[in-house]
């Protein structure tokens, strides 16, 4: 009861930010390993919970046909590759050691997050498949070994590498996401790194979040939740440094 009480609410926030600003993975990964959850299992646990809440979004951008889908369906298959091969990397490498590395993703991910511009859009040229891939490929890799951050790189990556339109990036970043999601959920699965009963509460708590994240961003905007999420991130991080201490 102890771990539901520290990781819900944060995954619940972590869900709602997402749906609003992007970077709800720098709030819900750190979460579970500040409830005391040892690195692997809360990389599996994550996975789980915010595989259900990419479904949920995947979803809507392709109801409303807004991404590329050749790219998306190509990418995706590379993401489902690379990802596969990111997290089974991860299980061999000690938890302690991947703390040390979240600890230097975090605020980089984080800057990257607050310095991004959300609002370019550029015109659509003709799309360069192979690039694509590469991309697909690397971040992939990524999402598999860590992931916070994903989705947003893959839209920088599109809309800069790319000249995708910031919508239809967005579109085309949450198929690969979701494809990379449920590749790293597999390994974690399959190795027994998911701890059911926390991971499928904070499954509806991630899909609760999201949607009324979803509500308040058309009302209200972006705005307020960045410092939102600056102040949240700063616990975390400052949690994660003294528990490696």
């Amino acid at each position: 009861m102890e771990r539901l009480a520290i990781v819900l609410p944060l995954v619940f926030l972590a869900g709602f930010v997402d749906s609003i600003a992007g970077g709800g993975g720098l709030i819900s990964l750190p979460a579970y390993t500040m409830a005391g959850i040892p690195m692997h299992q809360a990389l599996g646990t994550n996975k789980f919970s915010s595989s259900f809440g990419a479904i949920m979004a995947t979803f809507k951008y392709i109801q409303k046909d807004q991404y590329l889908k050749k790219l998306a369906i190509v990418s995706a298959l590379t993401a489902l590759v690379a990802s596969y091969l990111g997290a089974s990397l991860t299980l061999l490498v000690d938890g302690i050691y991947l703390k040390k590395i979240l600890i230097v993703v975090l605020p980089l991910m984080a800057a990257f997050l607050f310095l991004r511009k959300k609002n370019v859009v550029v015109s659509e040229m003709d799309i360069k498949i192979p690039l694509g891939v590469l991309i697909a490929f690397v971040i992939g890799m990524y999402d598999g070994f860590l992931g916070p951050g994903t989705g947003s790189l893959l839209i920088f990556c599109y809309v800069t590498f790319m000249h995708v339109d910031f919508t239809r990036a967005s579109g085309t970043a949450k198929v690969v996401n979701l494809a990379s999601n449920l590749a790293a959920m597999f390994v974690f699965l399959m190795s027994g790194n998911v701890l059911f009963e926390i991971a499928i509460p904070a499954a509806i708590c991630s899909i609760l979040g999201s949607r009324l994240g979803a509500v308040y961003a058309i009302k209200h905007g972006a705005k307020v939740i960045r410092p939102v999420l600056l102040f949240v991130l700063g616990m975390l991080f400052v949690k994660m440094i003294l528990d490696v201490l």
